[in-house]
């Protein structure tokens, strides 16, 4: 026999145990959600054949309880930015006022008052990037400082106005329908990439565009390349745009996370990489998550089980 024969034979045999193994779990699983249903707790009736849905995780309950307020809000963010940009023909300073208003209208419905600790941390982390930045201290004073907030967010879990003070106590009742120190774990990385974007921009960083667009792949062919994007924006670092880019609404929650000067290089020039069409796959691939991750709580109760041990 071969090698490329054994090759092939090994790779059937692993087809056939995976196969085996996932049609195990999944007929195991399926059996042991069946059987303790009515001892779990987390579940709610669901939608799919008079199932129950494991709706324990309070992070995906609550995501998934204001998904239709976020789609309307995201729908009309969507909107608003598209009427507004090419009509008051808006550039970097202009677009980042607008998407600050909705973002921190966004804010308010979801964390109340405690967007006053989110601005007040942002602030804070915004003058010492300023101060520090061309110094050797700089890599020191950002982690220890962003590492610090990130423990006493966990220690004194988003913290309360009554111990700043008892008249600010009243504010402890309109905290939003989300805890804000857990969305803030993105925020802490947004702060760092800004921090060190505005500190590599300090220095001279010796790049040279024509070179590039003649060697870069993706700039030959008349677009516009993630490394040339940022390169652009590198003197863009005011305060508003800082702000706006932390709390950009659409990558608030979940993100995906992009750098400092790749988001502050798209508000003067939307991304022309990806067309309609592949937007619009990249859509329905998210739906067909969405759908996925729906039928797995409806029929393997997973986190139920491992928040109600024991039985």
């Amino acid at each position: 026999m071969n090698k490329t024969s054994w090759k092939r034979g090994e790779l059937v045999v692993l087809i056939l145990y995976a196969l085996v193994f996932y049609a195990g779990i999944i007929h195991r699983s399926l059996q042991l959600s069946h059987d303790y249903s009515g001892k779990l707790f987390g579940l709610r009736p669901g939608w799919l054949n008079g199932r129950f849905n494991d709706v324990s995780d309070a992070q995906w309950r609550n995501f998934r309880g204001n998904l239709p307020i976020l789609t309307i809000v995201f729908g009309l963010f969507t909107l608003m930015f598209n009427t507004l940009r090419p009509y008051y023909r808006l550039k970097s300073v202009g677009i980042s006022v607008v998407w600050l208003m909705l973002s921190l209208t966004y804010l308010s419905y979801l964390h109340g008052a405690c967007i006053i600790f989110i601005l007040t941390i942002a602030s804070i982390n915004f003058l010492l990037v300023k101060i520090f930045a061309q110094t050797k201290y700089f890599s020191l004073v950002l982690w220890t400082f962003n590492v610090s907030v990130l423990l006493c967010n966990r220690i004194y879990e988003g913290y309360s106005f009554s111990a700043i003070g008892q008249q600010w106590a009243y504010l402890d009742n309109f905290r939003g329908t989300f805890r804000w120190q857990i969305c803030f774990n993105f925020v802490i990385l947004r702060m760092i990439s800004f921090g060190y974007d505005y500190h590599w921009a300090s220095h001279d960083t010796r790049f040279d565009q024509e070179k590039h667009i003649q060697r870069c792949k993706i700039c030959t062919t008349g677009k516009t390349c993630y490394s040339l994007l940022q390169e652009r924006s590198s003197r863009n670092f005011s305060f508003i745009t800082y702000v706006c880019y932390l709390v950009y609404a659409p990558l608030y929650i979940a993100g995906p996370i992009i750098s400092f000067n790749a988001f502050a290089s798209q508000l003067d020039l939307p991304q022309k990489n990806y067309s309609v069409r592949e937007v619009a796959w990249y859509g329905l691939r998210w739906v067909l998550d969405l759908l996925l991750a729906e039928l797995i709580s409806h029929f393997f109760y997973y986190n139920a089980f491992a928040v109600s041990y024991p039985l």
